[in-house]
């Protein structure tokens, strides 16, 4: 057998499924960053009608349906031409990295954040810097500036507004002094928004609001403010010029998003004023249920973030062993999965994340089964 390539060499199972390799019968999972609410009825719809057609069922459009393109575009105020429709956000991530992640180059990601970036980096021959975040998980846009003033050969930043797994928001006054910095810097900003929908009070601007149209790409998702993580649907909205060979990887990567999923797209975005207030209202029904079931949990974690269903929650004083150690001591004893902080990056540690979104009942029992660690 040939040997395993350089790029793909130091790849390991995602520490998040991890979790979930050789957990007890009965264990409960608070693990899993996707909506336990029902599909949306515009999805389900759209899905039956799909599969009553007769004849054949053919490829999807490679860039996206002009119908959802469309949609895409009146959400994000933008130009369909601006609009690349994926597989799900993390294939336009995939894409957006092999087309501008140049090999040797550096590629600034957050940390404490979401895993995929620093190892969509290392695919690329990149080299991934981390970059902290302010107190609370929010963007600190000094500590990023000076991190890419550090690092000379940044080929792309990559922030992620609302964060995973803080929940940390980006202000406009930084997400402009970040995007004026890329400018500079001639580094490619990426804004990973797919969680801004979900947000708790009222919603925050992002980069595009913020800043302005071409200050850099913005990607969005069905799957987490629509409800819809099985039909793998995402998109990047900004310059064409940026797009354009995102465009040509996505296509020999993954062809394009399937057809139904597609057309069930396309009917959650039409819906969306009906779509996304639902989706908050679950989002909201969650916290309340962490506040009622394990409200010692929500004070150590920092209250309601404004955004997203995670849960940052420090571990219990006291707890002397390492992170991901003391996440396996509670899944095996108390049957409930979380996510060790050391998953999202080395200034994760001493946290676990602790997602929302599963459905209610499961949820209830968890937090019932997690609280007690924190209460002795």
């Amino acid at each position: 057998m040939s040997a395993v390539a350089t790029r793909a060499g130091g790849m390991t199972l995602s520490p998040i499924r991890r979790m979930a390799v050789g957990a007890p019968a009965g264990t409960v999972s608070l693990a899993l960053g996707e909506p336990g609410w029902p599909l949306p009825d515009a999805a389900r719809e759209a899905l039956a009608a799909a599969a009553a057609q007769p004849g054949p069922l053919p490829y999807g459009p490679n860039g996206g349906s002009p119908e959802l393109v469309a949609e895409v575009a009146a959400l994000h105020h933008c130009r369909p031409e601006e609009v690349m429709v994926t597989a799900g956000s993390q294939a336009a991530l995939f894409a957006l990295f092999q087309a501008w992640a140049a090999p040797g180059s550096a590629v600034l990601v957050p940390d404490p954040g979401f895993v995929s970036y620093a190892s969509l980096a290392r695919l690329c021959g990149a080299d991934p810097v981390p970059y902290p975040l302010a107190a609370g998980g929010d963007l600190d846009a000094a500590a990023l500036v000076d991190a890419l003033a550090g690092a000379p050969h940044t080929s792309m930043v990559v922030l992620n507004h609302p964060a995973n797994p803080t929940g940390g928001m980006a202000s406009p006054a930084a997400l402009r002094a970040v995007a004026a910095a890329c400018a500079r810097a001639g580094a490619v900003l990426v804004s990973d928004e797919v969680y801004r929908e979900l947000w708790l009070g009222r919603p925050s601007a992002g980069l595009h609001e913020a800043a302005r149209q071409g200050a850099g790409v913005v990607l969005g998702s069905v799957s987490k403010a629509f409800g819809a993580p099985g039909l793998r649907v995402g998109w990047a909205v900004g310059p064409q010029e940026l797009l354009a060979p995102a465009r040509v990887v996505h296509n020999a990567m993954t062809t394009a998003a399937a057809r139904p999923s597609q057309d069930a797209a396309l009917a959650l975005l039409r819906a969306r004023e009906l779509v996304l207030p639902a989706a908050r209202e679950q989002v909201r029904l969650r916290w309340d249920t962490l506040a009622r079931v394990a409200p010692r949990l929500l004070e150590v974690g920092g209250g309601r973030p404004r955004a997203g269903f995670y849960l940052w929650l420090p571990l219990p004083a006291g707890v002397a062993e390492d992170t991901e150690a003391f996440a396996l001591r509670v899944r095996d004893e108390s049957l409930v999965t979380t996510v060790p902080g050391t998953a999202f990056g080395e200034r994760g540690r001493g946290h676990l994340r602790v997602s929302l979104g599963g459905a209610p009942d499961e949820l209830s029992e968890g937090l019932a089964r997690l609280a007690p660690w924190w209460e002795a």
